[in-house]
């Protein structure tokens, strides 16, 4: 497992990169082979805020986790239990839809020291509810304006200069996002 490491505004410790490193074995025990792809980890500080952003990109899953907290220790730790619910979440998905042994399915052990059941990671994937709406063309800067009335973090709509469904949110550092259908 190789862990790229890198602080945001501030200086990342041997002590601190050992740290990363150790939790992030943890998930290993997940997987049939060692992973072999690079784990990039950002740390970062703001406003007293202590971030730990995980991304590792194994065959066709890309496993992504972002915590924060008043502490960088208690940030990792959240971090890898993010991770963990994340590939067993996605393991019961993967089981349950290919049968076969081979692809994304051989990605992940069978025989794991999973503390959640197949009953309750069920109920996690349980549709509640369903909306429907026609979507009104209009531009960005109206969809926001709309997202920011109903109080929401998200907004979909249809892009009056694209024609394209488009998506605008709301990002942790209270700027915004759009996602484009590509």
């Amino acid at each position: 497992m190789n862990c790229n490491i890198r602080g945001q505004r501030f200086q990342v410790t041997e002590a601190l990169r050992d740290y990363v490193e150790k939790k992030l074995s943890r998930l290993e025990k997940y997987f049939e082979t060692p992973i072999t792809s690079d784990i990039n980890v950002t740390l970062s500080v703001t406003k007293g805020q202590h971030t730990v952003e995980v991304t590792i990109p194994l065959v066709g899953v890309m496993l992504r986790a972002e915590e924060r907290s008043e502490d960088m220790y208690a940030s990792i730790d959240l971090v890898v239990d993010k991770l963990e619910r994340q590939i067993r979440k996605h393991k019961t998905k993967v089981n349950r839809k290919f049968k076969g042994g081979s692809g994304v399915k051989a990605l992940f052990r069978e025989e794991g020291s999973a503390a959640v059941s197949v009953a309750e990671e069920e109920d996690e994937l349980e549709l509640v509810r369903t909306k429907r709406f026609t979507l009104k063309p209009m531009d960005v800067e109206e969809a926001i304006l709309q997202m920011n009335m109903i109080g929401h973090n998200f907004f979909v709509f249809a892009n009056a200069d694209s024609k394209e469904v488009n998506v605008v949110y709301k990002r942790n550092d209270g700027k915004y996002g759009l996602i484009e259908q590509g």
